[in-house]
């Protein structure tokens, strides 16, 4: 964004462009983990990182923990977002169309989770230089989010202050509150079958593409129930159009808020991939393991709680969503740590028609702070 057009923007807007355009796809966030770092050397933050970046094959930087010590009493709140983004396709070149951020190209914006780091950034800001008082704040900047929560799942929130916590990482207008999410299970399937040339002795090979295509079709996929979803992601195999396909590998996943759903779910996938081996007299191999890992909030828990009151404070009218996707709050609660995950209005995320609306990058900022005020005095 040029300096014209990004001076008309509020602060955090501004913030917001100037982040989106830094690209960290997962495994190469460490050019905006350094631009965070700045701006949390500025503020005077207390800050300190784990061994993310070496621990974890691929992390592109650490989790960073910023500190910034209570000036009163009450319950120390964190607050998180992730620094990576979903792969970036070409340029990112932000401009503003009516109220919101977009990218000029046809790429993403990389707004999923931008917005949340600069609206973070930009509300604990004003705390630091307006001295408004607070029980204690902590920021949690995670890597490797959208490869499967990596970054949130090595973190160990034990080193945490805070009470409670808060994300900005889901779609929906901002008084979304995620009461729920699912599990995840992924599988990587390889077929083998036998090679043969495709136009002069055909019957000798058994296609692995074939086995996988009608294990495939023999599956339920899609929309499953309200809250299971299942699908296939990627297929590879073959050599080339004269040689019968010896090999054949698939990557497939389901999800679901229900554990008996998912079972059910993963059941039927597996024994379609089994059955399809058999038929086709080609061998398979499955392996699965769990992505993330679901849960459901009481309306009653502390955290909970206290993002309904802010949003009360701030004028907004909260609302319990349930999610199909999973975000590193799945691995702060997995790991014990009281957190939720609110909405932030993000649109059309992960495709080159993602946008932000300039408004609601403010109204992050003023929900934060509400969160913050909510904190004091509040043991």
């Amino acid at each position: 964004m040029t300096a014209a057009g990004g001076g008309s923007l509020p602060e955090a807007a501004r913030l917001c462009a100037r982040l989106c355009e830094i690209p960290s796809p997962s495994g190469e966030e460490g050019r905006m983990a350094d631009a965070v770092l700045v701006e949390l050397a500025r503020m005077g933050a207390e800050i300190t990182q784990d061994d993310a970046a070496t621990a974890l094959p691929g992390a592109g930087c650490n989790n960073i923990v910023a500190r910034f010590a209570p000036t009163t009493e009450g319950v120390p709140v964190m607050f998180c977002a992730h620094l990576d983004t979903v792969p970036v396709r070409g340029p990112i070149e932000v401009v503003r169309e009516g109220g919101y951020l977009t990218n000029r190209h046809a790429a993403i914006l990389g707004g999923d989770d931008k917005a949340a780091v600069a609206a973070m950034l930009h509300a604990v800001d004003r705390v630091v230089h307006e001295g408004i008082p607070h029980a204690g704040i902590e920021l949690l900047f995670t890597p490797c989010e959208e490869v499967g929560l990596r970054g949130a799942a090595h973190f160990d929130p034990s080193v945490l202050r805070a009470d409670v916590g808060f994300a900005y990482d889901h779609t929906g207008s901002i008084g979304g509150i995620v009461m729920a999410a699912p599990t995840q299970t992924d599988m990587l399937v390889t077929m083998r079958g036998v090679a043969a040339h495709a136009g002069i002795q055909p019957e000798a090979g058994r296609s692995a593409i074939t086995a996988a295509s009608r294990a495939i079709a023999a599956m339920p996929l899609g929309r499953i129930d309200e809250a299971t979803t299942a699908n296939i992601g990627t297929i590879r195999g073959g050599s080339a159009t004269n040689v019968v396909a010896e090999e054949c590998v698939i990557t497939a996943e389901c999800r679901s808020r229900e554990p008996g759903a998912l079972d059910r779910q993963l059941t039927a996938m597996l024994d379609a991939f089994t059955w399809a081996g058999t038929e086709c007299e080609c061998d398979v191999e499955i392996s699965v393991r769990d992505h993330f890992t679901g849960y459901a909030l009481d309306e009653d828990a502390p955290q909970v709680t206290m993002a309904v009151q802010a949003m009360g404070d701030c004028g907004i009218t909260p609302r319990f969503v349930a999610s199909g996707g999973g975000s590193d709050v799945n691995a702060l609660l997995l790991r014990g740590f009281p957190a939720v995950n609110l909405c932030n209005a993000m649109v059309d995320v992960h495709t080159p028609d993602e946008r932000i609306a300039i408004a609601d990058i403010e109204v992050m900022v003023d929900l934060t702070l509400a969160i913050i005020a909510r904190a004091r005095g509040a043991r």
